[in-house]
């Protein structure tokens, strides 16, 4: 699927030096922070423009994720540090949206893959692109965007983490919170909503197309 990323997002606190008392004192640990997590702060920005399709809102949250981070810093034990940022970005997130009136909690009944089938199944190599697939690589970039902001959250996000940003299921089930066979389920669920959407569109302009000449 085609990436759409947002121009290069340089977060405040990148440029500035660690606060006093911070678990980052010392220059090493300062440059490790922006050696790890500093090169995924785009896709930072990506999740959370999807999560809170709101361009604006979506600055302040990222800028509030990599203040949480820095100072966190020193809780980091290792693993994937985009996964470890990316969950602090879905974490404000969320806490940004309930800040809003009217915020509303969705609740969607699901049932995922049991972990043994979700382990199998991640180590086959993944197959040729799906018809679906070929669809979102040949859309329009906005109308895209468009469908997957239409979609649930779960749903939305997993599909951004996977598709858009290219983490594995287990780096999706470590940012979730949730376990491989949930993401494999929603993702699979996802690119049928987006299939839902796209595909009718699609065919309406292929038959334009072909009216035209």
């Amino acid at each position: 699927m085609k990436k759409f990323s947002p121009p290069t997002f340089t977060p405040r606190i990148a440029a500035s030096g660690p606060a006093s008392g911070s678990p980052l004192s010392g220059a090493g640990r300062t440059e490790e922070f922006r050696r790890l997590i500093l090169p995924h702060i785009d896709g930072a920005y990506n999740l959370a423009r999807y999560l809170t399709r709101d361009a604006v809102l979506s600055e302040d949250v990222v800028q509030d994720a990599v203040l949480r981070a820095f100072r966190g810093f020193g809780q980091y034990r290792g693993g994937s540090p985009r996964a470890w940022l990316l969950a602090i970005v879905r974490n404000c997130c969320r806490s940004a949206q309930a800040g809003r009136a009217g915020a509303v909690s969705l609740v969607i009944s699901e049932s995922g893959l049991s972990d043994e089938a979700a382990t199998e199944l991640s180590r086959k190599p993944d197959p040729g692109p799906t018809p679906e697939e070929e669809v979102f690589r040949k859309a329009d970039v906005d109308r895209v965007r468009s469908a997957i902001e239409a979609i649930p959250e779960p749903f939305r996000e997993t599909i951004v983490l996977r598709d858009l940003e290219g983490l594995s299921y287990a780096e999706i089930a470590e940012v979730t919170g949730v376990p491989v066979g949930t993401v494999m389920s929603r993702l699979s669920r996802a690119r049928a909503m987006l299939a839902s959407e796209l595909i009718p569109a699609a065919k309406a302009d292929g038959e334009q197309s072909r009216s035209a000449k």
